[in-house]
């Protein structure tokens, strides 16, 4: 893989990685106090459900800066574009879709 596409690469895994930690962080991620609502709302079914629906949410952006971080330590170890499963490399056109993939697109197939 050329280094500017490496390059490129990791500057958008570092750009996602940045914009995650700072939604995570308007969510109150890692202080379960700061995911606080109105306990004394009327409707105590829809403070539930929305507290459900962010607590999904934040736990689903947290997946995903943890595959960032991930494919970052990759490529300080070399291991960055090599698939988990197989070890084959992961072909460019699925890295550019996907920087943080670990699989090529057969082995996250058979997953499926």
């Amino acid at each position: 893989m050329a280094e500017v596409t490496n390059a490129s690469l990791r500057a958008h895994l570092e750009e996602e990685r940045a914009r995650l930690r700072d939604q995570l962080s308007q969510y109150g991620y890692g202080d379960p106090s700061s995911l606080t609502f109105d306990e004394g709302f009327a409707d105590s079914g829809q403070v539930t459900a929305e507290r459900g629906e962010v607590e999904a949410l934040v736990g689903s952006l947290a997946q995903v800066l943890e595959d960032i971080e991930r494919a970052l330590a990759k490529f300080d170890d070399g291991g960055y574009g090599m698939c988990e499963s197989c070890g084959d490399p992961i072909p460019l056109p699925r890295l550019e879709a996907k920087p943080a993939a670990r699989e090529c697109i057969e082995c996250a197939s058979k997953r499926s």
